[in-house]
């Protein structure tokens, strides 16, 4: 069952980094902060922030969090940085 889970996690990481690489941008975009990114995060995981990096995805840019949730699991947040 856990390998289920990973699997699906990783077919739905991979889907939205391929969606934010060759979706188009909006005319209005703007580029947001790593903070307002870890904020985001935040809103959808609640918990503690572990690590933030930056990625290249095609020719966007997304933020990857790391968070620790209260309950002791690991969840990777992906926000486009283009909002």
């Amino acid at each position: 069952m856990m390998l289920i889970r990973r699997g699906t996690r990783l077919v739905a990481s991979l889907l939205l980094m391929f969606c934010v690489a060759f979706a188009p941008a909006p005319a209005d975009a703007r580029e947001i902060s790593v903070q307002e990114a870890v904020e985001q995060a935040q809103r959808q995981v609640e918990g503690k922030v572990l690590s933030v990096q930056t990625l290249n995805v095609g020719k966007r840019k997304v933020y990857r969090i790391k968070m620790l949730t209260r309950d002791g699991q690991v969840r990777v947040v992906q926000v486009p940085a283009e909002q």
